[in-house]
């Protein structure tokens, strides 16, 4: 059993939806204070509610995680209600789906801001709390698309995902001054409402061709970011964690078939 994480404050940005929201009643079920932040205040409240409806403990705040003054109000909000940052969870991010020949300059830009240069800006803005305490966690949201597979339509997405593995590993480096360690999470296919939107046809393929034959929870992914922020995994830094049901070990159709 982890040492319990009760009391921690935890950020969880783009945690009204998907996985941000996994992850977000996770850590609430275990007693973690959760700073819930999404782009509009109504989802964000919404899950707040959830989160309180089962007895946890949460506050809504809205920002914009890919802004650096939005995101420094983000740090300056936490600490002035819970006095305190023990956890960042940089889960925001967005996967609109564009082929390059479609894909404007613009398109690019917005998945880079909201997915690769938030990450930077939080794990940034979240530094003086760290040093302040004397420790720190951070979590990321990666992909398996991106640093291992590819899917077209995905190009900016996989390689705003593949960024942040190149930006943890040196964050790293950096952040163990402050005694905070940073690892990432690869989710692979993960049931939320953005996949839904795909479509079932798309779901059912995807769990065909997952060993486990069923696609993830949210939950997973939230466990797996509960574990590395635990006092166990204190001598985990710049790491990541694949959590796709052995989505990427097939090296064939062939090879699910024979299972």
């Amino acid at each position: 059993m982890l040492t319990s994480i009760a009391g921690q404050s935890v950020i969880v940005t783009g945690g009204s939806k998907g996985i941000g929201k996994g992850i977000a009643k996770v850590f609430a079920a275990k007693g973690a204070k959760v700073m819930v932040t999404a782009r509009g205040l109504s989802d964000a409240e919404a899950t707040v509610n959830e989160i309180r409806a089962a007895g946890g403990t949460a506050v809504a705040h809205a920002s914009d995680v890919s802004d650096w003054g939005s995101v420094q109000g983000l740090v300056t909000k936490t600490l002035e209600t819970f006095g305190k940052v023990d956890v960042l969870c940089a889960n925001a991010g967005v996967f609109p789906q564009k082929k390059i020949v479609d894909l404007s300059p613009d398109d690019w830009d917005q998945v880079m801001d909201t997915n690769l240069k938030s990450t930077f800006l939080c794990v940034k803005a979240c530094i003086p709390a760290f040093q302040m305490a004397g420790k720190g966690r951070v979590v990321v949201t990666s992909s398996i698309t991106g640093p291992i597979t590819g899917y077209p339509g995905w190009s900016h997405y996989g390689a705003s995902k593949a960024g942040q593995l190149g930006f943890l590993r040196t964050a790293a480096m950096e952040l163990a001054r402050y005694n905070t360690t940073i690892n990432a999470v690869m989710p692979g296919n993960i049931i939320t409402e953005g996949l839904q939107d795909l479509g079932q046809s798309y779901l059912d393929g995807m769990a065909k061709a997952i060993p486990l034959k069923r696609l993830g929870k949210v939950e997973d992914i939230g466990y797996a970011a509960l574990f590395l922020a635990s006092q166990e995994a204190s001598y985990i830094t710049g790491q990541t964690i694949v959590v796709d049901g052995g989505q990427i070990l097939p090296e064939s159709a062939e090879a699910i078939d024979s299972i």
